[in-house]
């Protein structure tokens, strides 16, 4: 209608006009399709269940309150394995297929970057909760790929800085798995630990699934580490750990890494062996918040489980999409990308903002202690100071 009309009809005609120059948006009574790639089989799992139930969560909240603009969510689930190549295909199959508006919960930071290359080819717009590679906002970002949790860089920052006020002089050792997330945060780490005067004495890269660790334990023994940083995750956390103690270099060292090591799904099962271990993360369910508290109860009551970082994170994408949405006036891509740059939204953590350089959501971190059996924060440190730089040029 034309826009002249649209501004000056008055009385009556008014009424009537206004209706039909109304957005298309709100007058759209059509879900929105938001897709979750997540693993719900294989050794990820666990970390997949979470950020479906955090996903659930928030939509169920949305949808009870009158959706987005009065349009209710949609989710449409897929198994990503974390393979990245079954990913690549789900991820097609979610845009091209079920016509998702927006997909979510990719775990494995090489699949991560493959997904957004097919939302770039399928001009839609995708998020990780989870991924931690620096290279996901940095030389491998992407226009269409958001991230609103803490990445390796940001974890890096805060455990140097615990390392440096607490064992300054420490011989450390960097361990990681062999592909894409456990290299780059490895690199991440142990360049922001040289730039702050850390002693790192070696690196080691175990295949991804490795199940016997000894053969690494003679190098381990000649560096003699007083720390070793892993991003090792799931089940090789738990061998790599018993088999430190196992074999009596457990109680020589400190152990701490990235937020994937030890986690909800895995600290049961190391027993002993990960008492001591410091890590940074994004989040802890023991925020002492309005917002966190209600949370974690709501969560607690749905699924019978505590909410962990990856579950968090997951509930708070969702806001994400729906004020960007909400702003955008629609879900058209371009308007909602444009809606997403510099955004700021609240979630269980607090407020966050997505910087719209590299679309790196910067939010406080926490360093976290396992002590009897379970994470205690022993610190925070203000999101501008962990963040870094932006890196990426694509954009």
């Amino acid at each position: 209608m034309n826009k002249v009309i649209c501004q000056f009809a008055t009385g009556i005609t008014a009424a009537l006009v206004a209706a039909a120059c109304a957005p298309a948006f709100a007058a759209n009574d059509q879900p929105i399709k938001i897709g979750v790639l997540t693993p719900l089989s294989g050794a990820y799992a666990p970390i997949g269940q979470q950020v479906k139930w955090g996903t659930e969560l928030a939509v169920e909240e949305i949808n009870a309150s009158g959706g987005i603009a009065g349009r209710q969510i949609q989710l449409i689930f897929e198994d990503g394995e974390a393979d990245p190549a079954v990913m690549t295909r789900k991820a097609e199959k979610l845009f091209q297929s079920d016509k998702v508006d927006f997909l979510t919960g990719v775990v494995n930071s090489g699949g991560t970057i493959a997904v957004g290359q097919v939302a770039e080819r399928n001009k839609r717009l995708a998020s990780t909760t989870v991924s931690l590679s620096d290279a996901i906002t940095g030389v491998r970002c992407s226009p269409n790929l958001f991230r609103v949790n803490a990445p390796g860089g940001m974890q890096a920052t805060g455990l140097v800085q615990w390392i440096k006020t607490h064992q300054a002089d420490a011989r450390i050792l960097a361990v990681g798995p062999d592909y894409e997330m456990g290299r780059n945060t490895v690199a991440g780490f142990v360049s922001t630990a040289k730039e702050a005067g850390l002693n790192i004495v070696g690196e080691l890269f175990p295949p991804l699934g490795e199940k016997d660790f000894t053969s690494y334990f003679g190098q381990i023994r000649q560096s003699r580490p007083a720390i070793i940083y892993t991003s090792t995750a799931g089940n090789d956390t738990v061998r790599f750990f018993s088999q430190l103690e196992e074999y009596g270099l457990r109680s020589r060292m400190t152990l701490a890494g990235a937020s994937v090591a030890v986690t909800a799904q895995n600290i049961q099962a190391m027993g002993n062996t990960a008492e001591g271990f410091v890590t940074v993360a994004g989040y802890s369910p023991d925020l002492d918040t309005p917002e966190n508290k209600k949370f974690t109860s709501d969560f607690q009551k749905k699924t019978n489980a505590t909410p962990d970082l990856y579950g968090a994170d997951s509930y708070g994408v969702v806001y994400f999409y729906k004020a960007a949405v909400e702003k955008a006036g629609g879900t058209d891509t371009d308007a909602v990308r444009t809606a997403m740059r510099g955004l700021t939204w609240d979630t269980p953590q607090g407020k966050k903002e997505m910087r719209a350089g590299d679309h790196q959501a910067i939010m406080d971190v926490y360093v976290l202690q396992v002590k009897d059996g379970r994470f205690t924060i022993v610190d925070k440190i203000k999101g501008a100071d962990a963040a870094g730089a932006d890196t990426c040029e694509r954009f």
